[in-house]
């Protein structure tokens, strides 16, 4: 079992601070703080690419970088859960296009954040590749 811990401290306005053990973010409706959803479609993308990198580099492929956008849409309903999450990574400058492919399809499988989300949401996802400089 992998216990995980974070602390937030909060005044009587949305106003906070997330404090965990290898950095903190401010929380808020402000310029420069986190929104609640933001650090929800933050975490999906952060341990979504995480277990991407894990199965890449398993299968030993290579690319220069990935840039992944988060697309969700909340329920008018209460609870207000997610309805659907879209997620779209570029892979800039891949060394091979189907094993990458495979490398994110699984990584969807394995990403317990993105399970979790899936339980509420309907998840989908995009892999495109982009070429720099060619």
């Amino acid at each position: 079992m992998s216990v995980k811990e974070v602390a937030l401290k909060f005044n009587y306005a949305f106003e906070g601070t997330l404090y965990a053990p290898n950095g903190n973010a401010e929380i808020g409706v402000k310029e420069g703080t986190l929104a609640p959803y933001d650090m929800l479609f933050g975490a999906l993308a952060g341990c979504l690419y995480s277990t991407f990198l894990d199965v890449a580099m398993k299968k030993r492929i290579s690319y220069e970088s990935v840039d992944l956008l988060v697309t969700g849409e909340k329920r008018n309903e209460i609870p207000s859960t997610l309805k659907w999450v879209h997620v779209k990574a570029l892979v800039h400058n891949p060394e091979k296009e189907l094993g990458l492919e495979q490398a994110f399809e699984l990584a969807t499988r394995f990403c317990s954040i993105y399970e979790t989300i899936s339980k509420v949401a309907k998840m989908t996802y995009e892999i495109e590749f982009v070429y720099d400089g060619t």
